[in-house]
């Protein structure tokens, strides 16, 4: 086993041990090596290579040994988040501890060995297919380019229609897609034929949190000075980027929004890191609408097959064999 893979060995390197170790796996696994970054978030620390791929960046994660899931505060709830949660349980007419409801959403505590991984750092769509104006499969459909045209002399960015096509603008004119249906099973097997993966519900927990013991990667409670998705009235400066959007600890953009599902490798359908928003629509506020992009949260296991191109997302992984 290359040991120099696993993180407490790979932050002790030297600038010129990672260089190197870099550009062999980039050499291994065809990639353009980018250069090294520091990625310092939360209280953890990662100096690490980026690199490209087929347009997309990716980065590489050490491995580690690390204690995942969640049973009780480490830090405790910050004042704010136990105000909502008092707020929410006398609605609900509750008597409940917080801990104890929290716990009902929260995966069992468990030791997990993660492999190193070179993992993309951004989501991919699902479902939506890029196609020129004149594919037949649009031009099958004149209701649909009766709504593109009407759309082209709005004053709108996009238009979706459900499940079936969807059209931007762009600096260059048009861009539009058609809804392609997709299932579980060919997800994975198109990544295995292109060389990829997804990460499993421990390794996605661990690109989460990287090992944190409290709630949320940054502590116990929700920290309320963030610009959040879904809740942009809470900061005034509407130029501020979304902060969980930011890249974390592994340089990744990760558990940024609970609309969002991210599909990892199971024995069937399962989801990470969102909830397709049901807290959200459901009125729960802030803390509890974010719960699901806990890393210690309970994976969800989908009763359809079928991919949801509007709520699930994937992140391409490559698990780094242990001789490179």
């Amino acid at each position: 086993m290359n040991e120099k893979l696993f993180r407490p060995q790979f932050n002790q390197m030297n600038t010129t041990g990672k260089q190197m170790l870099m550009e062999r796996l980039a050499a291994r696994y065809d990639m353009t090596f980018l250069g090294l970054h520091t990625f310092d978030r939360w209280g953890q620390t990662c100096t690490t290579g980026i690199f490209e791929k087929d347009g997309c960046e990716f980065v590489f994660v050490p491995g580690d040994t690390v204690t995942l899931g969640w049973e009780r505060f480490a830090v405790g709830l910050n004042q704010e988040s136990q105000e909502e949660l008092d707020y929410l349980f006398q609605e609900w007419e509750m008597e409940r501890d917080p801990a104890e409801f929290i716990r009902g959403s929260m995966a069992p505590v468990r030791q997990a060995v993660i492999g190193p991984m070179l993992v993309e750092r951004e989501l991919e769509e699902l479902c939506w297919e890029p196609v020129r104006m004149d594919d037949p499969r649009l031009t099958a459909h004149p209701d649909w380019l009766k709504e593109f045209r009407d759309f082209a002399w709005s004053d709108s960015s996009s238009l979706t229609l459900h499940q079936s096509a969807r059209i931007e603008r762009t600096e260059d004119g048009f861009q539009t897609w058609l809804y392609c249906r997709t299932d579980y099973k060919m997800l994975l097997d198109q990544l295995q034929k292109k060389g990829f993966s997804l990460p499993t519900a421990d390794e996605w927990a661990y690109l989460c949190g990287g090992g944190c013991r409290t709630l949320f990667p940054w502590g116990d409670g929700l920290d309320y000075s963030m610009r959040l998705h879904w809740f942009e009235d809470m900061d005034e400066d509407e130029n501020r980027p979304y902060d969980m959007e930011e890249p974390n600890f592994f340089g990744l953009s990760i558990a940024y929004d609970p609309y969002i599902r991210e599909v990892v490798k199971a024995e069937q359908f399962t989801t990470c890191g969102g909830d397709g928003g049901c807290n959200i629509c459901g009125g729960m506020g802030p803390f509890l609408g974010f719960l699901p992009c806990s890393p210690h949260c309970k994976p969800e296991v989908q009763e359809n097959k079928e991919l949801n191109g509007d709520y699930d997302f994937y992140r391409p992984i490559i698990r780094v064999e242990m001789g490179v």
